[in-house]
């Protein structure tokens, strides 16, 4: 693990918002307004070619890339909420099969919480991608607070499912209901307009 380097970030040829890579709080700052872009959109020809670069970004190297600039964010921002969004579709995609299993195991513990992730029944693997899928590419909407809404059922009830099977792992189950909690609240914050 010691050889272990972590990413390096983009960096100012790749976004006039990230004027020096090795500074944490440009990097912040720019990961907040990339996020804000995406979800609030561009208003102006800058903000239109920052997302144009980012997009490009996403597809040569990965959303990786950009999610990482998203990774200190708060949970009550638009960073924050879109981070957790990010690494809950990451880990569903990359063990959609545990993603069902325990989702098929929270489901009669949290039945309210089942309606509004929305996923069919039974669901399977390839149905919880897309209900993974399907959230996150609704970010770039006008129901910014339902996608958040319904990620936030999902992990609950993921994690709910987590616990009834792995009690090894209590911890694991509990980061998976806490990530719930703060999209919920990103969600009620974007109703009310203060989500930032």
């Amino acid at each position: 693990m010691a050889d272990f380097h972590k990413p390096s970030l983009p960096g100012a040829a790749l976004f006039d918002a990230v004027p020096d890579r090795d500074d944490p709080a440009e990097r912040t700052a720019a990961g907040h307004r990339i996020a804000n872009l995406l979800v609030r959109g561009a208003h102006d020809p800058s903000d239109r070619d920052l997302i144009d670069r980012v997009l490009h970004l996403a597809d040569s190297e990965g959303m990786g890339v950009i999610a990482e600039l998203w990774s200190k964010a708060p949970p009550e921002t638009v960073a924050g909420a879109l981070w957790r969004l990010y690494v809950l579709r990451t880990w569903v995609r990359n063990n959609p099969v545990q993603a069902s299993r325990e989702f098929a195991a929270g489901r009669a513990y949290a039945p309210v919480q089942e309606v509004l992730a929305g996923v069919v029944d039974p669901p399977g693997p390839n149905e919880v991608i897309e209900l993974a899928d399907t959230v996150v590419r609704g970010i770039v909407t006008a129901d910014f607070d339902v996608a958040l809404d319904r990620a936030a059922a999902f992990a609950h009830i993921v994690g709910v499912g987590r616990g009834q099977i792995d009690d090894s792992d209590p911890a694991s189950a509990a980061r998976l209901v806490d990530t719930a909690r703060h999209l919920r609240a990103a969600a009620e914050a974007e109703r009310h307009g203060e989500l930032h």
